[in-house]
């Protein structure tokens, strides 16, 4: 049996482990690389002990009775997982040897754990998942001052207290840099996307039919989906409903009200919805999409934030209309066009140029499908994740070369693990 390099726990609480595909990513990568891994996690509806295609990754899960609705309640519900992770934490390091925890966000309450593993003298690494504090300001009407305060706090002393922070774009390493003060050396880029095994990919040609646009992603209020909608209703008056149709694909708070929206400006025969979607669905859907859409706001949030579904459609290839946000442009690059705002016209006007000229479409094909596989794919995310644990853990090795990330070839799980705005 090969000596494990060591041990390193992964908590996450905003959702089971099996539902997480960038932690399911990390656990086997840390595999691979042979090291040992447990996730402490709220405990999912099949009550897994055992990582789904790994090979001895295990999980220590927790109930989640408590789902934040409101500020108090949210409180109710960190302070609750801070607890059960701290329990769980204690509970293994008591029965074997833990060498390092790795912290995801949000919630941004961790930091705690970091002084119990500076106190051993054991590395803490934060994997900063998302903007605590712009999300706060994205999801409410009128945010809370005190509320602000205490999430840039937090948020602060997870930068301060942990010995690496892995960022899911440069623009959270950035922040981490100037907004938490952490040394650069100590801050890690580790973007969030499939590896190359995972997506089922094959060149876009004419299509025979009607050409399709996608929406492919979470459908909330801060997700602006409206607009797309609406930006079919305007391409109607541009082009006529004869030669598209605009799928969404994805469920959210906002789906009853775009399903009437679609319906009063009648719209049912041009916009399809199809709901959560399976992998080989995702990939069905997105291997026939003439464009994908992201609609997404110019919010501090949506400006500074990789969104999952861009990576998505880069990955097969699908060029984007896009609204222009920071991370996105640094995302898709020549592969998307991108309006000002993302007001209904705009979207409109770009989807009618990309529909009406192939020979761009085609070029900005070929330019998704070589920045997914020259640099955002997993398989190059792995080796600077796995770089930065031998550093920590003081691990030597000839190389480090980065298999499927999901053990024995497993496809990824279905739409709702593989559609999450991730840094």
């Amino acid at each position: 049996m090969t000596k494990s390099r060591g041990h390193v726990v992964i908590v996450v609480v905003n959702l089971p482990v099996e539902r997480d595909r960038r932690v399911i990513r990390e656990c086997l990568a840390l595999e691979e690389a042979g090291y040992r891994v447990t996730v402490i996690c709220p405990r999912g509806a099949n009550r897994l002990t055992r990582l789904p295609g790994s090979r001895s990754t295990d999980i220590r899960s927790f109930p989640q009775p408590l789902a934040g609705a409101g500020v108090l309640s949210f409180a109710f519900e960190f302070a609750w997982a801070l607890c059960a992770v701290t329990t769980r934490l204690l509970g293994l390091m008591l029965r074997t040897r833990v060498d390092a925890v790795q912290a995801c966000n949000p919630p941004d309450v961790f930091w705690v754990l970091a002084l119990l593993l500076r106190l051993l003298g054991r590395p803490f690494v934060f994997d900063h998942h998302d903007l605590s504090p712009e999300l706060y300001e994205c999801k409410t009407d009128s945010p809370k001052p005190a509320v602000l305060t205490i999430l840039k706090w937090f948020e602060k002393m997870s930068w301060r207290w942990a010995t690496a922070v892995v960022s899911t774009n440069e623009s959270y390493r950035d922040l981490a840099i100037t907004r938490g003060g952490v040394d650069p050396d100590k801050v890690v880029v580790v973007r969030n996307g499939p590896a190359i095994a995972e997506v089922a990919y094959a060149e876009q040609a004419q299509p025979a039919g009607r050409h399709t646009i996608v929406y492919l992603g979470v459908i909330n209020p801060q997700d602006h989906v409206d607009a797309a909608v609406l930006a079919a209703e305007r391409l109607t008056g541009l082009r006529g409903n004869h030669d598209w149709k605009l799928v969404v694909a994805g469920d959210g708070d906002s789906l009853p009200e775009l399903r009437e929206l679609a319906t009063t400006r009648h719209l049912d025969d041009v916009v399809e919805f199809r709901g959560w979607l399976e992998a080989d669905e995702v990939d069905a859907l997105l291997n026939t999409a003439t464009i994908a859409i992201q609609p997404d706001p110019p919010t501090k949030m949506a400006e500074l934030s990789t969104m999952a579904k861009t990576v998505e459609y880069v990955a097969r290839g699908v060029p984007v209309v896009a609204v222009d946000l920071l991370e996105t442009r640094r995302t898709a690059e020549g592969a998307a066009l991108y309006v000002p705002t993302g007001a209904p016209d705009e979207l409109a006007k770009a989807l009618d140029t990309l529909l009406s000229d192939g020979a761009a479409r085609a070029e900005m094909s070929k330019v998704a499908r070589r920045r997914f596989v020259d640099v955002l794919a997993w398989d190059h995310q792995a080796k600077s994740y796995i770089r930065l644990w031998d550093r920590l853990l003081g691990q030597t090795r000839k190389g480090y070369k980065s298999g499927s990330p999901v053990g024995g070839g497993d496809r990824p799980g279905s739409q709702r693990d593989t559609n999450q705005t991730v840094g």
